[in-house]
């Protein structure tokens, strides 16, 4: 049993993670100059290697702690990417993992180390092997769950507005959305609770701001909600 283990080829782990930020207009991606010698304009997602004391997830947390100073955000498991030639120096599986944070509190912890980047879903640079792939892909399961569950908030602000929120889902699913018919379904789940503040930035009489209430989030998180049914 032990030369069937020895006679494999070697094949390593790598964990990519496809951050995805919101900045109040548009929904972003966060990028890291790889700065490698034979294209220096090449970025990729974050990532890093699995060893052999940790589990995927805790791998998956690890690294992204190590990254951008953050813990306890969404992260999810989204594909495992597998081609023989997916990386050209040595046969690598990647576990690709989606990740949706708050652009302001990642900003204040951002380290230069990394050299890393915000870039809009618009205008995408040149990615690193099928790293534009995982992307596709991340955004299609964000536009689903985004549609089914309540994980949009996770790109927010503890507090905020229904036209902000309104602004995210329209980024998220890249489109304008009913203002009546969004608020009406939004109110209707009873996830937020409406605060006695204004926020007077987008006129004067301002718009009243809320907060998501965690209990009934936490209990409804797995419901179907149907957030973009019209």
């Amino acid at each position: 049993m032990l030369a069937q283990y020895q006679q494999q080829t070697e094949c390593l782990v790598a964990l990519d993670s496809i951050i995805f930020g919101f900045d109040g207009l548009e929904l972003k991606l966060l990028l890291v100059n790889r700065g490698v010698e034979v294209d220096k304009q090449t970025w990729s997602l974050m990532g890093g290697w699995l060893t052999p004391t940790e589990s995927l997830a805790q791998a998956a947390d690890r690294i992204l702690y190590e990254l951008t100073g953050l813990r306890d955000i969404y992260l999810e498991q989204l594909h495992t990417f597998g081609e023989p030639l997916r990386d050209p120096v040595q046969r690598t599986v990647s576990v690709a993992y989606f990740a949706l944070v708050n652009v302001q509190d990642y900003e204040q912890k951002i380290s230069d180390t990394f050299h890393a980047n915000w870039f809009s879903l618009n205008e995408l640079p040149e990615l690193l092997f099928d790293h534009r792939d995982m992307v596709k892909m991340a955004i299609k399961s964000l536009r689903y769950k985004a549609s089914q569950h309540p994980i949009g908030f996770e790109l927010l602000p503890q507090k905020f507005t229904i036209p902000q929120l309104q602004k995210l889902y329209e980024a998220i699913f890249g489109t304008t959305i009913d203002k009546r018919n969004f608020s009406r379904k939004i109110l209707s789940t009873n996830l937020l609770l409406k605060l006695d503040e204004k926020h007077r930035g987008s006129s004067k009489k301002g718009a009243f701001l809320y907060e998501v209430n965690k209990e009934k989030y936490s209990q409804q998180f797995n419901s179907f909600m149907n957030f973009m049914a019209s």
